[in-house]
């Protein structure tokens, strides 16, 4: 016998110990009586949410989201379901299934429960809670008796003395063997199906869900109500996920945030969502905690930086601000681009880009007004949106903070064309033929990385944040028609005299 590894070693005394804490966290009454033990199981067992909470008390320790509870009530509801739980990282979509899967089983409504993940390792993985909690869980086996069965108790296949069955099984492996006397599984789980490694080739991805098709969801019985549910988040364009997304009859996409910003579930404060996201890059973020796989560089690839000029060196500058549409400072980006032209470049001389206040983003103005100390001429522009009387009202408030001093700011209201085509037409070509440069002093500045990260996620129907490359598109828009401009004569090299207009 082959010597055990320290990791696996260190594997088995970290399941011993969860073991242990589970025997622990669950002490029965014994001293009820057998009627009063009938009752309150029927009461747990007609309130799911209560029957969790009893049965898993180390596991419930904070109260469910509005989520977990509607997923709950829908998945028991139908005994004939297909669902994808679409959740980001650290939504419990593992543990939450392992409630509900228990308790179908214990409470006799299904009867062999097939787990299927992407190898046969990570499925015994999924599959070692189960028979931990069969195995220790003192309420479990107060109530419904002791459930292993020395016959047959493995760590990939185990059957209870309830009659239950469970079997792991990696995906592309044979299920033989799911049978028992007869009876197809009628429950069947994936969990951690998708790989990175596999999504980056479609063959494998097509096999793959040939074979969930087939040889998984094949092992049902067509007569019997079956409950198929997928958990796991969006990591790739074409994942099994997305695929079985296409085919369910409820796929429940949950964010890290939801849709107004906030926290999905209150486990999970403001605070440590935010420190979790700093420490990884956006790409990651949005693909494990959105939902929303990037693949990075599909339209710009170059994304140069170099040394800039002296501001005074340029004939002007052109501060470019893309609003965004909400206030939240979870939600939208506000992004505010300074772009000079320089012997047929385009620079990004500052970059501004936050989740941030309206008083925050015309802040910024007044900071690049500092910057540039009248060096050269800068035209100050903001996009034209449902906002604009909020945004004047922060202009006048911060000209008056700032000594009475009005900056000549315009509010751009040209009709522009699709997002992605602006974007891309007007960026991408300078991008590519060496004429769009990032002022390398910045790329450390935690704005300008930001934008560098919007810039590299951007891409036909994505859904990651834009505004840093909008603002730059506006920025670069007005850079051309000054430049014009000048070379007709329109407009002069000289610093714009100090405006006493009020907003």
């Amino acid at each position: 016998m082959s010597r055990m590894r320290t990791e696996e070693k260190q594997s088995l005394k970290d399941w011993d110990l969860f073991k242990e804490q589970i025997l622990k966290s669950t002490p029965a009454d014994l001293n009820e009586t057998a009627e009063q033990q009938r009752k309150r199981m029927a009461t747990l067992e007609a309130d799911p949410e209560a029957w969790f909470k009893h049965y898993f008390p180390s596991y419930a320790f904070a109260e469910p989201a509005t989520f977990h509870k509607k997923a709950t009530k829908r998945l028991l509801a139908h005994m004939e379901h297909y669902e994808v739980r679409a959740w980001a990282r650290d939504l419990a979509k593992t543990t939450r299934t392992m409630f509900e899967a228990l308790y179908l089983v214990l409470t006799k409504k299904k009867k062999v429960a097939l787990f299927v993940s992407h190898n046969r390792e990570s499925a015994e993985r999924l599959l070692l809670p189960y028979k931990l909690n069969l195995e220790a869980n003192q309420r479990i086996i107060h109530d419904y008796g002791i459930q292993q069965y020395a016959a047959k108790w493995e760590a990939g296949e185990f059957t209870a003395k309830s009659g239950a069955s469970f079997i792991a099984v990696g995906a592309g492996q044979s299920p033989r063997g799911t049978r028992k006397e007869e009876v197809r599984p009628d429950i069947i789980i994936f969990d951690d199906i998708d790989t990175d490694e596999e999504c980056r080739n479609p063959e494998i991805i097509k096999n793959k869900w040939n074979w969930i098709e087939k040889s998984a969801i094949g092992t049902r019985s067509s007569s019997k109500p079956t409950t198929i549910l997928f958990c796991g988040n969006i990591i790739a364009p074409d994942c099994c996920i997305v695929r079985a997304i296409e085919k369910a009859d409820y796929a429940d996409v949950v964010n890290i945030r939801d849709k107004h910003g906030k926290s999905s579930w209150d486990k999970n404060t403001e605070e440590n969502i935010d420190r979790v996201l700093s420490k990884i890059s956006y790409a990651s973020a949005q693909g494990e905690y959105f939902n929303n796989p990037i693949t990075e560089g599909s339209v710009f690839k170059n994304l140069s930086f170099k040394k800039m000029p002296r501001l005074s060196e340029y004939p002007f500058l052109v501060c470019y601000t893309d609003p965004s549409f909400r206030q939240s400072q979870r939600s939208d980006y506000k992004a505010t681009a300074l772009v000079a032209p320089w012997q047929g470049e385009r620079h990004l001389v500052k970059m501004f880009c936050q989740q941030t206040s309206t008083a925050d983003m015309v802040e910024w103005l007044y900071q690049i007004d500092a910057l540039v100390n009248g060096h050269a001429p800068v035209y100050y522009f903001i996009e034209k949106n449902l906002n604009e009387e909020d945004i004047r009202r922060h202009l006048y408030l911060a000209s008056k903070a700032h000594g009475n001093k009005v900056l000549p700011v315009s509010f751009d209201g040209r009709a522009k064309p699709d997002k992605f085509a602006r974007i891309e037409s007007n960026l991408e070509p300078l991008d590519r033929n060496g004429q769009l440069y990032f002022n390398e002093a910045e790329a450390d500045f935690p704005d300008m990385k930001n934008a560098i990260d919007q810039f590299k996620a951007f891409a036909p129907k994505s859904r990651t944040h834009d505004d840093a490359p909008d603002a730059v598109e506006g920025a670069v828009y007005y850079v051309n028609v000054k430049s014009d401009q000048l070379a007709c004569g329109e407009i002069e090299t000289v610093a714009r005299k100090k405006s006493s207009k009020r907003f």
